[in-house]
């Protein structure tokens, strides 16, 4: 299969600059751009007249198999009916312009293979299995009456407890004989959990580093859930690649993202939109009343962190029926960011952090063809993206969506 795009502005993310010239597809990689290009037989060409063409979004921060803000509901639902809203969620991110997601707990090998075989339409797949939790941790979803803790593989749920530095190097070698990408860790309290508050940090000093010993071994990385600048501090002292979230930030925890070339997942758009609908998706009282206490920080931290030069990927954290505003990230994010930083963080940054560097989120020859056609220009308006009627064509692998 072979697509040719003529008479394109080919925009390289890295530079912020438009070369115009056509680009030609073949067997799911770019092969070739310039000017003038041939078409081989059986080519599908298409002139775009101008029209802008960016890579793939890549989302550094979603969970695909949550089809409700109520998080511990999961464990008790059928692994198949998850699976099938699963399925439904990927195929609107993809036609979003998402063409490579990292869930950050939740999904599995299975839909990771799914995806890749044609099973299920959606962004490429990279996955964590379940997230690790302390006892009483942002993925501890029991009640304060509630004891036993199911963690069997089978469940939907998207977290495991694992108290100890021996348990913890045994989930996280678990997770990684599936097939993980990157370890998550719940080093923080978070909103969604029932009795943790969000100050609080979670996991010792020595089970972090136990985690972050596990992935290196296996040439892999750990993604943090942390809140406070506390919290962030630690995880990144004991070895974290990225930091999710990170709403309370301070000007420490900037200079050690730096000296220890961490990434920042910011998800400011989840935030907004627990707050206007998350009740109505699942979400507690209890768990809505602390979306305040990390709402109005986030734009905070971001502007920090990006003043200070902290490298930064895209993340959403969208979770039921508000994953449709994926894309308003883009616009949160263009209060305090240019449009074209913004547009990195999606594209050329996300691929850094997930170690996909000339593979996705850019133009260049040999990398996988997934791009975005765009009646607009991206770097004039950070909202180009999330705007539907600017969407002309979703490519993925070569193949118009």
């Amino acid at each position: 299969m072979s697509l040719l795009l003529r008479n394109a502005m080919l925009l390289d993310v890295a530079t912020g600059e438009y070369t115009e010239g056509d680009l030609r597809c073949a067997d799911g990689r770019i092969a070739e751009t310039g000017t003038n290009l041939r078409a081989p037989d059986g080519t599908r060409v298409l002139d775009l007249a101008g029209a802008r063409v960016v890579p793939g979004l890549i989302d550094a921060h979603v969970h695909v198999t949550a089809s409700t803000a109520d998080l511990g509901a999961l464990r008790t639902m059928s692994p198949s009916y998850v699976t099938a809203h699963a399925a439904r969620i990927m195929g609107g991110m993809l036609d979003r312009g998402f063409t490579t997601v990292r869930d950050n707990s939740g999904a599995d090998f299975g839909l990771a293979d799914a995806q890749a075989e044609g099973l299920v339409r959606g962004p490429r797949l990279l996955f964590c299995g379940k997230g690790l939790s302390q006892t009483g941790g942002h993925s501890d979803f029991r009640g304060r009456g509630e004891q036993h803790v199911d963690d069997h593989p089978c469940c939907a749920g998207i977290g495991r407890v694992a108290d100890g530095v021996d348990a913890v190097r045994a989930a996280a070698r678990d997770e990684l004989r599936k097939g993980a990408t990157h370890v998550k860790v719940m080093a923080s309290g978070g909103v969604a959990s029932p009795t943790d508050r969000i100050d609080s940090t979670q996991y010792s000093m020595d089970e972090l580093r136990a985690i972050v010993a596990e992935a290196e071994a296996a040439n892999r990385y750990v993604a943090a859930h942390a809140y406070t600048a506390r919290a962030v501090n630690r995880a990144l002292e004991a070895g974290v690649r990225s930091i999710e979230h990170g709403n309370l930030i301070d000007d420490t925890s900037v200079e050690l993202f730096r000296r220890h070339d961490a990434f920042l997942v910011p998800t400011l758009v989840t935030y907004w939109a627990l707050k206007e609908e998350g009740r109505a998706f699942g979400l507690s009282e209890g768990s809505w009343r602390k979306v305040d206490e990390v709402l109005e920080a986030g734009l905070t931290a971001l502007e920090r962190a990006a003043r200070g030069g902290v490298r930064l990927a895209f993340g959403t954290d969208l979770l039921g029926g508000m994953h449709r505003h994926q894309s308003h990230e883009f616009r949160l994010r263009a209060e305090v960011q240019r449009p074209l930083d913004v547009l990195r963080a999606a594209t050329c940054g996300a691929a850094e952090l997930l170690g996909m560097t000339g593979e996705i989120g850019t133009l260049e020859v040999g990398a996988h063809a997934d791009l975005l056609v765009l009646d607009g220009d991206p770097l004039e308006d950070a909202g180009v993206p999330a705007d539907p009627k600017h969407l002309r064509h979703v490519v993925q692998a070569g193949i118009i969506t």
